[in-house]
């Protein structure tokens, strides 16, 4: 995953709210475009990944256009309430700490936490084993928020901008492990970057729902996106997107 600051496709969106109803022409998707497979630039400077093609499908069936902005992870709440864009879809968490800032929809699907480590050593993801280990993940995620949490007092936690940058980071030797989304660090695994790693231990946390984020009292749209989200799921969108990038169901 690559540092990017890139906005793409900057058109004009507006929302308008009358009665509680949704009426809009246009929605805005915003996200962070470094998190592979999830959002990423491509190539040709696209923003690509699950998130966004889920996105534009809930956008289809709302039947609105949709274009796509990028934005710093650390940023990323308050870009959307800054109304850079309408809708949040870059693989975000629900916490009790984010739903003071921003609405969450349904969960569009379910995430776990995994440490990896070079397949040389014999990392042990417990306590006795982590003690003294130099541990990466990325700033103000649900994997850096566990370590703190959890193994403050025995290893030393590096925090990173971005999940790239901790990845490098271990590639490198400067840390011996990362924990992270196990669905992005599967990715990672099947790079030429990370063929020399490995999961280590069973997941530390498996029932981290992943949803998309609106501006607070942005119930209608919200709403709207919760039917939508229904009828992909159940006429297979869903499915041909998720097997689009995974040999297993995520949701």
């Amino acid at each position: 995953m690559m540092n990017y600051k890139k906005i793409l496709l900057a058109a004009a969106a507006t929302l308008a709210f009358g009665s509680g109803a949704f009426a809009a022409d246009k929605l805005k998707i915003g996200t962070e475009g470094a998190y592979p497979p999830f959002n990423l630039i491509d190539a040709s400077g696209q923003v690509v990944g699950f998130d966004v093609e889920i996105a534009k499908a809930l956008c289809a069936k709302m039947k609105v256009e949709c274009d796509v902005v990028t934005s710093d992870w650390d940023g990323i709440i308050p870009a959307l309430n800054a109304k850079k864009f309408d809708i949040l879809a870059a693989s975000m968490s629900i916490t009790e700490e984010r739903k003071q800032a921003v609405d969450f929809t349904d969960p569009y699907y379910t995430n776990k936490l995994q440490f990896i480590a070079p397949k040389s050593t014999a990392l042990k993801t417990d306590k006795a084993g982590l003690k003294g280990k130099v541990i990466g993940a990325q700033r103000a995620t649900i994997a850096g928020t566990w370590l703190e949490d959890n193994m403050d007092d025995v290893v030393d936690i590096k925090l990173y901008d971005t999940q790239e940058n901790a990845y490098l980071d271990l590639a490198s030797g400067r840390l011996d492990g990362v924990l992270g989304d196990k669905f992005v660090n599967w990715e990672w695994l099947k790079s030429d970057a990370g063929k020399d790693f490995e999961f280590k231990g069973e997941p530390v946390f498996d029932n981290d729902k992943i949803a998309i984020a609106v501006r607070k009292g942005d119930d209608a749209l919200r709403e709207k996106l919760n039917a939508a989200l229904k009828e992909i799921v159940a006429d297979g969108t869903y499915k041909k997107i998720n097997d689009k990038y995974f040999p297993f169901s995520i949701y």
